[in-house]
C-alpha cells in the first residue's frame, strides 16, 4: 500500500511539473492568438480611399524585386505556437548584435532575426509583375515557404522595426530620378526578374510537397544553438533558415556571390547590414557590381 501510494504522489508531481508550466503558456498563445486575429480582421476592414495613398502604399513604391526585408520582430506576439517564438528568442539571443563582443554595435535601429526578400508578383504581364503593389515578400516561415502581398506583408507585420535594403545592379543609380537605365543594366534586371520568379514557384513547391512548415521552428532552435556552441559548421541546419533562403535566392538568380557550399547555410539575418569591403566575415557578398545601398527603415514602432 505504501509502494503504491509512494507511485502515487510520483505520478501527480509529475503532472504538475507538466500542468503548471503549461498555464502562462497556453494563456500567453491564447492572447498572441486573438492579438493575430484582431489585426487580420483590422487590415481586411480597413478603409481604402481611392487615389489616396496610405503610409505603407508609398513605402512599398521604393521596392523593386531582389529587395531584401529585415525584421526586429517581437516574439511575444508570435502566433505560430511556443517552439516558433522560442526560436525567436534565440535567434535574437545568439544571432544579433555579434559586434556587441567586440565593444561595437553595428545595428542601432533593432536587432534583426527574420529575412525577406522581394519578389515580382504572379501576373502573366511583365509590367503588371513588376508594379509594386504587386509585389510579393517570400519568406521562410512556420507556414512553409511563402510568397505574400508585399503591402499586406507590411500592414500585418507587428514587428519593433522593418528595413529595407535596396538591391543595385552593377551601373545602376536607384536614388537619381533622372536616371535612365542602360540597355546592360535592363538585361541584367531582367534576368534577375525571371531568376526570382523559378526561385519562387520552385521553393515554394518543394516547401508544400516537402512540408517545411513543420520543420522550420526546429531548425530554427537548432541552427541557433549550433552557432552559439560553435558547432554551425558541422550542422546540417542552416543557422538562420529565413536568411539561408534569401542568400540562396540572391545566388541563384545571379546576383549573391557564392563562394562555398556552406555559404548560405551560415548566413545570418544581420549579415545582411555588414559591408564586405570592411568585414572579412559575417557578411553577405555580391557579384562585382551589385550592392545594397543605405538601408531605408520602412516602419518603426514603440521600443516593447
Amino acid at each position: 500500500m505504501a509502494s503504491m501510494a509512494s507511485r502515487k504522489a510520483t505520478v501527480m508531481k509529475m503532472a504538475a511539473c507538466v500542468v503548471v508550466p503549461s498555464i502562462p503558456i497556453g494563456v500567453w498563445f491564447y492572447s498572441a492568438t486573438q492579438d493575430r486575429k484582431a489585426k487580420q480582421e483590422e487590415v481586411r476592414t480597413k478603409v481604402r480611399v481611392p487615389n489616396v495613398q496610405t503610409i505603407d502604399d508609398l513605402m512599398i513604391e521604393k521596392c523593386k524585386p531582389g529587395d531584401v526585408i529585415l525584421f526586429d520582430r517581437r516574439c511575444h506576439k508570435c502566433a505560430s505556437g511556443p517552439l516558433a517564438a522560442f526560436s525567436c528568442v534565440l535567434g535574437k539571443t545568439f544571432l544579433c548584435d555579434d559586434d556587441k563582443k567586440k565593444g561595437v554595435k553595428r545595428v542601432e535601429t533593432g536587432a534583426f532575426e527574420h529575412a525577406g526578400i522581394v519578389v515580382p508578383g504572379l501576373y502573366k504581364k511583365k509590367l503588371d509583375a513588376l508594379d509594386p503593389s504587386n509585389l510579393l515578400l517570400l519568406e521562410a516561415t512556420p507556414n512553409g515557404v511563402v510568397a505574400r502581398k508585399l503591402l499586406t506583408r507590411l500592414e500585418m507585420s507587428q514587428s519593433r522595426t522593418v528595413l529595407l535594403l535596396p538591391l543595385a545592379t552593377p551601373g545602376e543609380r536607384r536614388n537619381d530620378e533622372d536616371y535612365e537605365p542602360s540597355q546592360k543594366t535592363k538585361r541584367l534586371q531582367d534576368q534577375l526578374h525571371k531568376g526570382l520568379c523559378k526561385f519562387r514557384d520552385t521553393y515554394v513547391e518543394e516547401s508544400s510537397k516537402q512540408n517545411y512548415g513543420n520543420a522550420h521552428a526546429t531548425l530554427g532552435l537548432i541552427g541557433s544553438l549550433a552557432y552559439a556552441t560553435g558547432l554551425q559548421k558541422t550542422s546540417k541546419a542552416p543557422v538562420s533558415p529565413s536568411a539561408w533562403l534569401v542568400t540562396s535566392a540572391l545566388m541563384e538568380s545571379g546576383a549573391g556571390l557564392n563562394l562555398s557550399d556552406r555559404t548560405a547555410f551560415d548566413t545570418k539575418v544581420e549579415d545582411f547590414l555588414r559591408d564586405h569591403r570592411f568585414n572579412q566575415t559575417d557578411t553577405v557578398r555580391l557579384r562585382p557590381g551589385w550592392r545594397f545601398l543605405s538601408p531605408i527603415i520602412l516602419r518603426e514602432t514603440a521600443r516593447n
